[in-house]
């Protein structure tokens, strides 16, 4: 009777061990798409971030700006 308490106690724990990891692995499995999204928002901030900063680099007025500096650079006296 003692080895049939011990069995049915064994089961009780093995059902609860696999609800468990059922539960984990759905919550995983969930968090997943999360995780993917803000890795689509993170890359579609950064390219509408270098977009915005290559047309400021392009723009007339800091093109001409980053010329002179060049320039002077390059002029330099030593």
């Amino acid at each position: 009777m003692d080895m049939d308490l011990t069995g049915v106690e064994m089961g009780k724990a093995v059902r609860v061990q696999v609800r468990m990891r059922a539960w984990l692995l759905r919550l995983v499995r969930r968090d997943a798409g999360m995780v993917t999204s803000e890795y689509a928002v993170g890359i579609i901030a950064a390219v509408a971030f270098a977009a915005a900063l290559y047309k400021v680099l392009t723009s007339g007025q800091v093109s001409a700006e980053l010329q002179g500096i060049v320039e002077r650079a390059l002029n330099v006296q030593m």
